[in-house]
């Protein structure tokens, strides 16, 4: 029951999340075509421009202030909450998801740092990220937009950089997305939304309002316009290994990052020309090029791994990893002996059977992808992935090979302990036809 909650909880607050964050980056891509559509020819006076548009059966007229009309409305939105609720829905995700199990889930295994200490750093990491990227705006680097971008850019991947020596791939870029979330709430709650207070009482109290408020408010805003696409990447690679799971995991990161800044400056500048065009054909051709670097290489040493010593040894496992409290023989196989077993995995000159890659999954997969998991994590198989039988193992071979042997991802941080021995059995397996009988 307590795994069907948590899943529940999980849906819900990822529901949440997605919901507001729809709404706050839908906001702020209609306001920047809105600013960059304007008609500024002959404007009336104390307008900076006026826009018509149809949609959804009606017509609209919007027009824009050069700072502030004469008297202020009666009824003002303000576009805060979809940022507030997006950032606090995510930051509650990174507790429901990482945090609450961190071992399993953050942690990278053999990083040596305990699940504590994991969330420590991921917390702190949202802090430090912060006044970083504040001080660096107000110093003279935010009189120089492009060097100021460019140090952002660097200092962000140093960061993924550094998650990806002590955190699983999910947890490194998924800590990289909430520094860049939590630096544009900022800018709105810090920067931008005081901007606008101090404009709407300067108004109300028949003063001129200081034009420098608005302008660096002006400057965070486009930031946070350019973050919008790598934040969303961000928010989908959990379902694609190829990418958290490389070992060049934060140097994927980069390149995805600037094809989608180089997609979105497309975007922002159109209006004026189209002289950024190419930045779509090469943002094209960059994604093409990072789908086949990532691509797994094919197993050519196939005959060494037949070759393996005869006896690969059960390791244990750790008696608190799956949560819970779970003994060992209880999360591996619940009627087995709590002594230690060795897995009846053999490798032999004429390669591996699927005897022995069966027992392998058995002891170190069927824990969680079952019809019925024996982990306190799930109540059942996560994506509905299960290796009840030869078949559906054969059927998920392709997967089994991204997951557990070229990204290694797999098991979740590496609760079963499965060995390099076992991943390089199935590897073989695959590689040679992953035949099941």
């Amino acid at each position: 029951m307590e795994a069907h909650l948590l899943e529940w909880l999980n849906l819900s607050v990822r529901w949440v999340h997605m919901i507001t964050g729809v709404a706050w980056i839908g906001a702020s891509f209609y306001f920047v075509w809105l600013e960059n559509n304007l008609n500024r020819v002959n404007p009336k006076t104390g307008l900076a421009g006026d826009l018509w548009a149809i949609h959804g059966g009606g017509i609209y007229h919007l027009e824009k202030y050069k700072l502030a009309p004469p008297s202020m409305p009666d009824n003002l939105h303000w576009f805060k909450w979809e940022a507030y609720f997006t950032w606090m829905s995510g930051i509650a995700l990174l507790c429901v998801v990482f945090y609450s199990n961190p071992v399993l889930y953050l942690v990278a295994p053999g990083s040596g740092l305990s699940g504590p200490e994991g969330v420590a750093i991921g917390i702190g990491s949202l802090i430090v990220g912060w006044f970083v990227y504040d001080f660096l705006c107000d110093s003279a680097l935010g009189k120089k937009p492009a060097l100021l971008g460019f140090i952002l850019f660097v200092l962000i991947i140093a960061a993924a950089y550094g998650f990806s020596k002590v955190f699983s791939g999910r947890g490194a870029y998924l800590h990289v997305g909430a520094i860049i979330g939590t630096i544009m709430v900022g800018n709105v709650f810090r920067i931008i939304m005081p901007a606008q207070r101090a404009l709407v009482a300067a108004i109300a109290e028949n003063r001129t309002p200081d034009p420098a408020l608005p302008a660096k408010g002006l400057l965070r805003s486009r930031h946070n316009n350019y973050f919008t696409l790598p934040v969303l990447f961000i928010m989908i690679s959990n379902h694609f290994p190829s990418t958290y799971g490389s070992q060049y995991n934060w140097l994927i990161l980069a390149g995805i990052a600037v094809l989608a800044v180089l997609v979105r400056h497309y975007f922002n500048t159109r209006h004026d020309s189209h002289k950024f065009a190419w930045t779509l054909p090469v943002a094209a051709v960059g994604m093409i090029s990072l789908a086949y670097v990532t691509g797994p290489t094919p197993m050519s040493n196939a005959p060494e791994v037949a070759k393996a010593p005869a006896k690969i040894e059960y390791q244990p496992l750790p008696e608190t990893a799956l949560g819970g409290g779970a003994k060992p023989a209880e999360a591996a196989t619940p009627a087995a002996p709590a002594a230690p077993a060795t897995a009846p995995a053999q490798a032999s000159n004429a390669g591996p059977g699927f005897d022995k890659v069966h027992n392998v999954i058995q002891e170190r997969c069927t824990v969680c992808h079952s019809s019925k998991p024996t982990s306190p994590l799930f109540s059942v198989a996560p994506a509905g992935v299960m290796f009840d039988t030869p078949e559906q193992i054969r059927q998920n071979a392709a997967r089994i090979q991204a997951q557990a042997i070229t990204t290694q991802i797999m098991p979740l941080g590496n609760i079963t302990q499965m060995t390099q021995q076992e991943r390089d059995l199935i590897g073989a397996w695959i590689a040679q036809g992953a035949q099941t009988n």
